[in-house]
This record gives structure tokens, C-alpha cells and sequence, in this order.
């Protein structure tokens, strides 16, 4: 599964277009200090989990509509009411060859 910011791939003919895929995810954030590396780093993992997460429900969409490729990903990374974050990742799903 090829995944990409740009509309096109180098190298490859987009030959079908299959539709709009997302993929979600969010995490719960506890209340640290940011004042510490330590702290940081806690929080940098949990997004970096949560933004995973939502690249994998993201490549399984795709493959769901038989692609092999996702064009023009974007990441969008909201907060709520301070306690929760919120990944998601949208894309066209393609064909290419």
C-alpha cells in the first residue's frame, strides 16, 4: 500500500479512482506538566499512537474499496475539552500500476 501526501506518485499511472477513505482515532490525554522532558515524551508517544492507529484504519478502508495506493493524504489533529485528542487522516483511495 503506497501512502502519499501528493495527488500523484511518481513513477506510477493512476488507473482507477475508488473513492475517499478516512481513518480515526483518539486518545485520551492526562494531565501533565509540560514542563518536563519526561512529560512531553509521554504525550509525543500518545500522538504518535493515536496518528498510527488512524493510518491503519485508513490503509484498511482502502483495501476494503481494493486499492493499492492512497493519494492526497491529509492530518488533521483537533483537541477537546482538554482531556481528549483527535487524529484523522482523510485520502483518495486509488489503483495504480
Amino acid at each position: 500500500m503506497i501512502l502519499t501526501t501528493t495527488n500523484t506518485i511518481e513513477g506510477f499511472k493512476i488507473t482507477e479512482y475508488k473513492g475517499i477513505v478516512t481513518g480515526t482515532s483518539s486518545e485520551l490525554k492526562t494531565k501533565f506538566s509540560f514542563k518536563s522532558d519526561k512529560n512531553m515524551k509521554i504525550i509525543e508517544d500518545l500522538m504518535n499512537e493515536a496518528k498510527e492507529q488512524a493510518f491503519q484504519k485508513l490503509k484498511t478502508n482502502a483495501i476494503n474499496l481494493n486499492a493499492n495506493a492512497v493519494v492526497g493524504i491529509s492530518v488533521d489533529i483537533e483537541t477537546a475539552a482538554g482531556s481528549y485528542f483527535f487524529v484523522s487522516v482523510t485520502g483518495t483511495a486509488v489503483s495504480v500500476a
